[in-house]
């Protein structure tokens, strides 16, 4: 009887252990100001059936367009994007509930905080219309501290009705932890910081400046994980950009499109990520085209391209792979929901699962 006992003990334990290894956090930031939106939602995603279901939400949190959970994944930070009243806030996030618990909020020291990284020391966030990143330290219960740190940038490019000055959109820590990149759209920069995580002033250090093509308005990038390359995706003219990375140095290897070629229209490309095992790269394009490429990645790094579909929607601002590998989601700001579809491990290539998160304004979408 105590064996009987002892084996159902165990498969129940064994099933439960499954159960939470498909079933992940979907954690999404939402504009508050177009429709109505309660500002951070968390969703259960199973990884296997793409089944979902609501967990809990914020209240009265406005315009978290960005998100970053902490290393330990106890705290959520997130950019409260509203002009001069611009802010960074911070949460405890309990996982297992998915309740989001607000700490504190900081001035983000420019307008329209766009992009936040954090590390076990400091949170730095880069502001879109302010030009500037600012770097802010972490208390011992995870809430922000005053700002360490505010860097200010200047220029403009050939694009006058949207290169009339900086505009900072993306920040990135290299592999390896030594340096910091930070993606200007409005002056077709990229820009490398040396990184000191444990100052408590200087954290950033400039180190190097990358001019691309001129009028291309750097937008997202990404790095492979062995540090050997770097993936640039242009907001104003769709290219995609394939760099070695290497003596601390970027040297173009690469350069393709996520424009087909028969399109005429606004291009906005948007968003960039690997799958996890780094064989496939993604990326959208907004604007009139609305559509997400798959490319191959070879083993020198560069790409060749597998497949254009529509997102199914309007605005993919951001999108997601869970962990597994099996769904890739899209969140469309303009239609209001997360498009589900599956991946083809093998080739890279993605089909509507006809699954629809119905959400305001998703723009930013991560996987704990």
């Amino acid at each position: 009887m105590r064996a009987v006992l002892h084996y159902l003990v165990v498969f129940f334990a064994l099933q439960t252990a499954h159960a939470q290894q498909k079933n992940l956090n979907l954690i999404i930031g939402t504009y508050t100001n177009s429709c109505e939106s309660d500002g951070i939602y968390v969703y259960d995603f199973n990884t296997e059936t793409a089944d979902f279901q609501l967990k809990s939400a914020t209240k009265g949190v406005v315009n978290p367009s960005f998100l970053a959970i902490s290393e330990d994944k106890k705290h959520v930070y997130a950019t409260n994007e509203s002009g001069n009243d611009s802010k960074i806030s911070a949460f405890n996030y309990n996982s297992d509930s998915g309740i989001l618990e607000f700490l504190n909020a900081k001035s983000s020291e420019g307008n329209d905080p766009c992009h936040i990284i954090n590390d076990d020391k400091n949170v730095l966030v880069a502001n879109y219309s302010g030009g500037s990143i600012a770097v802010f330290g972490k208390n011992e219960d995870g809430s922000l501290s005053d700002k360490k740190q505010v860097i200010l940038h200047s220029g403009k490019s050939i694009n006058t009705a949207r290169q009339e000055k900086s505009h900072i959109h993306q920040l990135q820590f290299s592999p390896d932890g030594k340096y910091v990149f930070a993606t200007d759209l409005g002056a077709d920069f990229i820009y490398f910081y040396k990184y000191y995580n444990n100052r408590e002033a200087e954290i950033l250090e400039p180190f190097q400046v990358k001019k691309v093509k001129s009028g291309s308005g750097p937008r997202h990038l990404t790095f492979s994980k062995d540090g050997k390359n770097v993936y640039l995706v242009q907001e104003l003219d769709g290219t995609l950009t394939v760099f070695k990375y290497h003596k601390e140095k970027l040297e173009v290897i690469q350069e393709t499109t996520l424009i087909t070629k028969d399109f005429k229209g606004e291009i906005s490309a948007a968003d960039i990520h690997f799958s996890p095992d780094e064989k496939f790269l993604y990326a959208t394009n907004r604007g009139t085209a609305n559509t997400i490429s798959c490319f191959e990645r070879k083993e020198d790094g560069t790409l060749k391209l597998v497949q254009t579909i529509k997102t199914e929607g309007k605005g993919p601002r951001n999108f997601a792979i869970d962990p597994t590998g099996n769904f890739l989601l899209v969140g469309h700001q303009y239609t209001n929901e997360i498009v589900v579809f599956k991946r083809d491990k093998i080739n890279g290539k993605l089909t509507d699962t006809k699954k629809r998160i119905a959400i305001c304004s998703p723009v930013c979408l991560v996987f704990d």
